[in-house]
């Protein structure tokens, strides 16, 4: 079917395409009955309007935008990333806003993403998730004048607006718990080393575990998947002292751990302890169901969507503190086993 046009609707209307403009874009220049008029002739036949025309005369493109910079594979399987698009959707939909999804390579590629997006009047606005302890996007950002808010903070986020949680108190919650379990030898699989939360965590379990006077904290890195984190599995449990308790970055390591402690012969909780940050149905359909550190996920995306379209409408945004993530204990915590 052919797209229904301006022209369609003066037609039908009886009326000059400038009037039709004039009536839709809500400008003087007719009368509030023609207007009514066109408007209903336009929601009658369908017709919507063009995204491209808009930008060229720099009306809103009524979208924002969301770059992640992780291989696309892992989008599929990361239950963090869907979750937190259904928030950011839900608000969106209700704004009639479309959301822009892009993967890039790196942060080279996703800064010309920005660059390409805001010269072409693609979106109103970005989301930016990832940040990095030096991170190269948010003076590109601040340059360009593209709003934009930050998941992430409250440091190293510049001017821009953020919405973030208190992830230092939630580590400190974990750990203290494990210990108060009877943990002394507890390691940490991390995600990604240049991440900005991944150097918060690490520095608040190291501190707290010092304080707590438990054996020297163990840092892995990996990069999120389920493979290294079952690498890295193996190699903390296959070390003389093996720890026995182990927090992961995330619900799909903390699965593919389960697993690998499984295939080494370890009953879990009672030779070994595990912990997933963030909770999803999948550390709840394995056995035993996995201790995590919970938090709405949905719910952080649905408020930096908020923040962003507060922007968007000339208010002046206020960074958001979320709600710090909750310990949920289930079967896979427990005591150690006496030797």
């Amino acid at each position: 079917m052919k797209r229904p046009t301006i022209a369609d609707i003066a037609r039908r209307a009886g009326v000059s395409k400038g009037a039709v403009s004039y009536a839709l874009n809500g400008q003087p220049g007719v009368s509030e009955e023609t207007r009514r008029r066109i408007r209903a002739i336009a929601e009658e036949i369908g017709w919507r309007p063009n995204s491209a025309a808009r930008a060229l005369t720099g009306a809103r493109a009524n979208a924002i935008g969301l770059v992640v910079s992780r291989p696309a594979r892992i989008l599929g399987i990361e239950p963090f990333f869907m979750e937190l698009i259904s928030g950011v959707e839900a608000e969106l939909s209700a704004r009639s806003y479309a959301l822009m999804l892009q993967v890039a390579a790196d942060h080279e590629a996703e800064i010309a993403v920005y660059r390409r997006w805001w010269a072409e009047r693609r979106v109103d606005g970005v989301i930016i998730v990832d940040l990095h302890v030096e991170d190269a996007r948010i003076p590109i950002l601040q340059e360009l004048g593209l709003p934009a808010v930050v998941v992430g903070g409250p440091e190293g986020v510049g001017d821009l607006p953020h919405v973030w949680s208190d992830e230092t108190a939630a580590v400190r919650e974990l750990v203290e718990y494990l210990a108060a379990l009877g943990h002394r030898r507890i390691a940490r699989v991390t995600g990604l080393p240049q991440l900005r939360h991944t150097a918060v965590r690490d520095a608040a379990f190291t501190d707290v575990c010092a304080q707590l006077g438990l054996e020297r904290a163990i840092l892995m890195p990996t990069d999120y998947t389920g493979e290294q984190g079952a690498q890295a599995t193996r190699r903390l449990l296959s070390s003389p002292d093996r720890p026995t308790a182990l927090i992961y970055d995330n619900d799909v390591m903390a699965v593919a751990g389960l697993a690998v402690a499984q295939e080494m012969g370890l009953t879990v909780p009672d030779d070994l302890s595990i912990v997933a940050w963030d909770d999803s149905p999948l550390v709840q359909l394995v056995h035993p169901a996995l201790t995590a550190l919970t938090r709405d996920i949905p719910a952080y995306g649905a408020h930096a969507t908020q923040l962003l379209l507060s922007s968007l409408d000339n208010m002046r945004p206020v960074s958001y503190q979320d709600a710090t993530p909750m310990l949920r204990p289930r079967g896979s915590t427990a005591p150690p086993r006496r030797s």
